[in-house]
């Protein structure tokens, strides 16, 4: 099966600081994936490099077997290659719904403000709502942002994203800061995208990657070390070796 997303020996140099080797990594369609690595193992760098917040220093990144090396970060989205970030980038006192209202608006040209954005385009609104429904956000549609818990505001995020109709979606710890009890919320969430969607999430947690990958790549040192199924990953001696600190099977290490 083609890749959606695709790299070829992706490196990134500053100075004589190599952040990137040679990246070869390929996400296929429909594909629920984690990158997982330590502290500095350059996970958010090879983000940057896909979404065009970063120029590589040599290699190529492709979408859908096009080159968009050079392509800047709007132009990628666009295209359908979408992230989320660790921190929130929400209209704390708008809507749930103003919020996806303003994205759907974004992407399809539609004018409109951003303190009476809702109710000028019923088009809009119902694809809005659609989004939300799909998320499992409907309910908080009329909320203030600011008001929802932290969990729910995470799942806005994932929900601006996909109303940017994204084939290739990246999750970047989609569930830092949510208490334990809320990270369910996030998991089921991711679970009920669109089959079409090509996911990725960047993440720390253990039990939230080996709950929602089919594959896992681990980024070591700016190179990858080990890519394969959760079974592979966790019986690979290297991968605890260096990161897992685990020998009996995920979930009795620290994480």
């Amino acid at each position: 099966m083609t890749a959606v997303l695709e790299t070829r020996g992706l490196s990134k140099s500053f100075g004589a600081l190599e952040v990137a080797r040679s990246i070869d990594f390929a996400l296929k369609p429909g594909a629920r994936h984690a990158l997982i690595g330590p502290n500095g193992a350059g996970k958010t760098t090879l983000v940057n490099l896909l979404t065009g917040a970063l120029v590589p220093s040599t290699g190529s990144v492709l979408l859908d077997g096009d080159d968009i090396t050079i392509l800047a970060e709007n132009q990628r989205v666009k295209r359908g290659l979408v992230r989320t970030f660790q921190i929130n980038t929400l209209f704390m006192g708008l809507t749930v719904l103003q919020n996806v209202y303003l994205t759907v608006a974004e992407r399809l040209g539609v004018s409109t403000t951003l303190f009476r954005p809702v109710g000028s385009q019923p088009a809009v609104v119902a694809e809005a709502e659609r989004v939300l429904e799909t998320i499992q956000l409907h309910e908080d549609a009329g909320r203030i942002v600011n008001e929802l818990p932290y969990g729910r505001q995470r799942l806005l995020e994932i929900a601006i994203a996909l109303a940017l109709e994204p084939r290739v979606l990246l999750l970047d710890e989609p569930a830092a800061g949510v208490p334990n009890a809320e990270s369910h919320i996030i998991l089921d969430a991711i679970a009920a995208l669109p089959d079409d969607i090509a996911v990725m999430i960047i993440e720390h947690d253990m039990d939230v990657v080996f709950r929602f990958a089919e594959r896992i790549t681990v980024l070591v040192s700016g190179g990858i070390l080990a890519s394969g199924t959760p079974d592979e990953i966790a019986a690979s001696e290297e991968v605890r070796a260096v990161y897992l600190g685990y020998s009996n099977g995920p979930g009795t290490g620290d994480g």
